[in-house]
């Protein structure tokens, strides 16, 4: 039976909202993309990331714990052409034994909060190159001012299908978990953003520059009806045989609300790159 994790594979990578091209000018500028460097996509799902930057390094490695996502990545990487990327099964603790080459750049995306920080920033200090650095990207939970009206539209057909307070676990527009998140796998909870960069100051890579983008995401009603199939609190797995129901009053709910469609939204996106100090 598909776990609620593995059922989202297919909707995360289609309808979850891409990280901002200015993210990839950043990464290429900071840290000398040149076609030749070595990444890690720590905990890559199915390959947001390393799917962007695989035209911009030799090898990509993105490793992640659910079969799903990586075979929904490697399926994209396919449709791509992107033949440079290595798909393998395992979490942040088994870093040590995947026997990776030299890393250049270890990038983790919307996940670093489910790690043992410090262990993993420990391994990574063995694991990159003297220059190499690592960059943590999140969506700050509660830092995109006020919902749009379509917010409480979901909010609501979810608490029906899923019960109350099941609704809000997750941004139903693709950002971070505003509040009450008690899902284990719940995989849009960011946790304390600051505690997040804490760690990494007073890590081997205690050099730490944030920036961030205010990115406007625009939906039609299929869109988002799609996004909420890739949450585990909503996810096909969850809902079971009640996914064409849930879709559907969902999809009349949105109508309702605004036939005319396009509903916006803006999720904060911020970056940390880490580095070594400078001797």
């Amino acid at each position: 039976m598909s776990t609620p994790i593995a059922s989202t594979a297919p909707y995360y990578a289609r309808y979850r909202p891409p990280y901002p091209a200015e993210l990839y000018e950043l990464l290429a500028d900071r840290f000398a993309l040149d076609g030749s460097q070595t990444v890690l996509d720590l905990g890559a799902g199915p390959g947001t990331l390393a799917l962007a930057l695989a035209p911009l390094v030799d090898q990509v490695y993105a490793v992640d714990t659910e079969p799903a996502m990586l075979a929904e990545g490697c399926r994209l990487a396919g449709e791509h052409g992107r033949r440079n990327i290595s798909w393998l099964t395992g979490d942040a603790a088994c870093l040590p034994r995947l026997c990776l080459p030299r890393i250049d750049l270890c990038v983790i995306g919307r996940a670093f909060h489910r790690m043992d920080r410090a262990r993993v920033l420990a391994d990574l200090d063995t694991a990159l190159a003297p220059r190499g650095g690592v960059v943590v990207i999140t969506s700050p939970a509660g830092e995109d001012g006020p919902r749009p009206p379509w917010w409480a539209v979901v909010e609501e057909v979810c608490a029906r299908f899923l019960g109350p307070g099941h609704g809000a676990r997750s941004a139903p527009g693709g950002g971070g978990a505003p509040e009450g998140v008690d899902d284990a796998d719940d995989v849009d909870d960011e946790g304390d953003t600051d505690d997040m960069y804490d760690h990494l100051a007073k890590s081997p890579f205690s050099r730490v520059e944030t920036i961030a983008w205010e990115q406007p995401v625009r939906y039609t009603v299929d869109q988002l009806v799609g996004l909420q199939f890739s949450f585990p609190r909503s996810s096909p797995a969850r809902l079971g045989d009640r996914k064409d129901a849930f879709a559907s009053e969902l999809r009349r709910a949105l109508l309702d609300h605004a036939p005319r469609g396009g509903y916006a939204r803006t999720v904060p996106v911020r970056a940390a790159l880490a580095t070594r100090p400078r001797t």
